[in-house]
């Protein structure tokens, strides 16, 4: 560990070697090690990143580190967090790589919404998210064909853009026996619809259908009326004219 620490030190402004020496102690006690961490926000060495990298891997530390290599700019350092081993590690470096809403992480970020741990997959739709440029909405469409909890969000933010090209998939998940998959459809059918989706909305108003609530993380909420719903969208399509 001395030697780890000496060779990082080695690369280190002079300013910034006691509280790196600090940061990876790992016989100092939590609050030593983390005003340490916050010592160096904004310190951009490569010593420093090295560092930050490092402590990732600590949870009493991961939040600060991550907050400083993103500040940082540090993209190569959080890139390879997203790879890591660990689950924790990977889903906030898929969230601080999203606030850079960079078109050459939209590769990386895709792949982890496909994580089979559904806290990097979320933590990577959130950092999709993030992004206010066209070039998202491909990822987004080809995630929201996937269906599940993260299709339904890439399905709900590439409607967000008002482009057409979301239509097709929003009427494959309409005909899905995926309850929610349906209900994300019929609300971006009643935003982008034509009048060539009335007829199969019309037939799920015809019906007495809920989405319940229950076990989907909302508590006692009452469930979703889809007949409702889809009648909803009909009159939005209608109200448009097409």
């Amino acid at each position: 560990m001395r030697t780890a620490i000496y060779v990082v030190l080695l690369c280190a402004p002079a300013s910034a070697n006691d509280a790196i020496t600090r940061l990876l102690d790992t016989k100092g006690n939590v609050s030593q090690r983390a005003d340490a961490c916050f010592e160096l926000r904004g310190e951009r060495s490569p010593a420093v990143l090295a560092a930050m990298r490092k402590v990732l891997d600590v949870d009493s530390l991961r939040a600060c580190a991550g907050r400083n290599l993103r500040e940082a700019g540090a993209l190569a350092e959080l890139k390879d967090a997203l790879a890591g081993e660990n689950p924790d590690v990977r889903a906030l470096a898929a969230r601080e790589l999203g606030t850079f809403g960079r078109p050459d992480m939209l590769d990386a970020l895709s792949k982890a919404a496909r994580d089979p741990n559904v806290m990097v997959a979320a933590s990577a739709m959130q950092g999709m998210a993030e992004y206010q440029i066209p070039a998202v909405i491909p990822y987004l469409i080809d995630l929201a064909k996937s269906g599940g909890m993260v299709g339904a969000m890439a399905l709900r933010r590439a409607a967000q853009f008002k482009n057409p090209a979301v239509l097709p998939v929003a009427r494959q998940l309409l005909a899905s026996s995926d309850a929610t998959g349906r209900l994300d459809a019929i609300r971006v059918l009643a935003d982008l619809g034509d009048a060539s989706d009335v007829a199969a909305l019309q037939k799920i108003a015809e019906k007495n259908e809920q989405l319940s609530m229950t076990g989907r993380g909302f508590g006692m909420m009452p469930g979703v009326d889809l007949s409702k719903a889809a009648a909803g969208a009909v009159e939005s399509i209608k109200s448009r004219g097409r």
